[in-house]
């Protein structure tokens, strides 16, 4: 038993299972569940077929060992033969299932996403008078929710008699992963107990959702300056939460400290970034490459792009994530000759990159003019890489052909698109045929600019000025009718947001809710 505790390496665990069968210890169930369920935490391969064998090889399994396979199963990312094994397990063998048997099926059902399978689970735990167990409740929870049903997994919960820390975190994090943000705090807020995981989901939440109460909030009659003040406030937020736990006296790690930084990078707050790595560095945390990523992200996103540069250069090691963080942040600080040399020296270190990268090496050809490099980078997405450009790649395209003046060539790329272009892509080209002074083109990206966003005010001011340079004042006249009779147009409010004393604040135009708006 001392053996299989502290071998780490599938070639110990070989070695010990040769000395199990040598000593006639194979047919002690303990042993050898033991044994199964060590050899699976270090398996990393997704070959499980050794393990299986060893399984195969026990004459009468009991249900320790078959709960041991489904875990190892259900840990190595296989939950339909978790499934499968519980099946054959209840119905085909006739084993004596317990409480953990049934948490475990019913977390395969969840990560399957096999609603049937998890309400049949269901009903065999209320005829086995599982219902009042703490563990099979949680697992209840976690399945219908990640079954897409939040109502019936907040139901369950609210039926525990006495949930534990554990089984709050989990409706916490279902709640966050789908964007019900109010939800998941009203529940923060009421939990009689909370530890690292608590406070690291609430922050990753506000860090990662875009929009005010959940990725479903704004329509498209929203303005983009609407969105972009609902995500600073929800960053904000985070970083507020990063405040309090810290005089809650609890520790932060490394989960903390990433969605922390991507708070700051999408506030820019770069004091507060700065005074989480210097509390980083004096702390004497251990600084991962993921960790080491999302200062990079941070620093550049919050425009200090030297900072950006000396923490990447400084990663003794750099996956795609950490070059395609650097290009991206050099290409949008302008520097697109830095951001296609990072690009150039990630590929000759034979790191392959991914969509993400594709972005900021097209972003970086559009701001230094290099349109056909632009179009040898887009086709080798597909033809090198094996890589489908995404919407943000054609509209990488159309900003390249856009700003060279080839507005014909852009229309015909729009037309070759796999998928129906959406309004990012239109306004771009229509930018374009703005500044080049083609009408008739600027006329069609109106005319389809207006169907996905008939009430976004600068839709109709793009088109007002093309009329206006081309002193076709008739034409102008003819959009401000057009905005007059809709009164629903919105026109996004202006804002400010600054930062004092490592705390960020917001001023929206018309709004006088802060404390401190009158002297602003």
């Amino acid at each position: 038993m001392s053996l299989i505790q502290d071998s780490a390496k599938i070639g110990h665990l070989l070695q010990i299972h040769s000395l199990i069968i040598k000593t006639s210890l194979h047919q002690n169930n303990f042993i050898l569940s033991r044994f199964l369920g060590r050899l699976f935490s270090c398996y990393s391969t997704p070959d499980l077929s050794y393990p299986r064998s060893v399984f195969s090889s026990i004459q009468c399994p009991d249900t320790f060992i078959w709960n041991t396979m489904i875990r190892g199963y259900l840990i190595n990312q296989y939950p339909h033969e978790s499934l499968s094994l519980f099946v054959k397990m209840r119905f085909e063998e006739g084993v004596f299932i317990d409480s953990f048997s049934l948490s475990l099926v019913l977390q395969a059902c969840g990560r399957s996403i096999d609603h049937v399978n998890g309400r049949t689970t269901h009903t065999q735990v209320l005829k086995l008078g599982f219902c009042s167990d703490l563990f099979v409740q949680t697992a209840l929870v976690e399945m219908y929710a990640k079954c897409g049903c939040i109502d019936m997994a907040r139901a369950i919960f609210d039926d525990m008699s006495n949930p534990d820390v554990v089984s709050c975190n989990v409706l916490l994090a279902e709640y966050v992963s789908c964007g019900e943000i109010r939800s998941a705090r009203e529940l923060f807020d009421n939990m009689p107990e909370r530890d690292l995981v608590s406070w690291n989901t609430m922050i990753h939440g506000y860090a990662s959702v875009n929009e005010l109460g959940g990725k479903k909030s704004f329509d498209t009659t929203q303005s983009p300056l609407i969105a972009t003040c609902s995500k600073n406030r929800q960053s904000n937020e985070a970083l507020r939460l990063f405040q309090e736990m810290q005089l809650a006296n609890m520790v932060p790690d490394k989960v903390t400290f990433v969605s922390v930084l991507l708070a700051c990078g999408e506030m820019g707050a770069l004091g507060t970034g700065k005074m989480v790595h210097e509390y980083i560095k004096s702390s004497r945390f251990k600084i991962d490459l993921k960790l080491e990523t999302a200062l990079v992200d941070m620093y550049a996103k919050c425009g200090d792009i030297d900072n950006s540069l000396r923490v990447f250069n400084a990663m003794h090691k750099k996956d795609v994530f950490a070059w395609s963080a650097m290009i991206v942040g050099l290409a949008n600080h302008g520097l697109g000759e830095l951001a296609l040399d990072h690009f150039s020296k990630m590929i000759s270190e034979q790191i392959t990159p991914n969509s993400i990268t594709f972005i900021g090496a097209l972003s970086a050809c559009s701001h230094v003019g290099l349109v056909d490099m632009g179009i040898k980078y887009f086709n080798a997405m597909n033809d090198v890489y094996g890589i489908s450009p995404k919407l943000e790649h054609y509209g990488c395209m159309i900003d390249i052909l856009g700003r060279a003046g080839q507005v014909q060539e852009a229309r015909e790329l729009i037309r070759s698109m796999p998928f129906a272009p959406d309004a990012i892509i239109w306004r771009a080209f229509l930018g374009a045929c703005v500044v080049y002074k083609n009408i008739e083109l600027a006329e069609e990206a109106t005319v389809q600019l207006l169907e996905l966003e008939p009430l976004v005010d600068c839709n109709y001011v793009l088109l007002s000025n093309l009329y206006s340079q081309a002193m076709k004042w008739d034409k102008v006249m003819d959009v401000r009718m057009m905005m007059m009779k809709c009164s629903n147009i919105q026109k996004g409010p202006g804002s400010s947001l600054i930062e004092i004393d490592n705390s960020l604040h917001q001023f929206v135009a018309g709004d006088a809710s802060h404390l401190e708006s009158e002297e602003s």
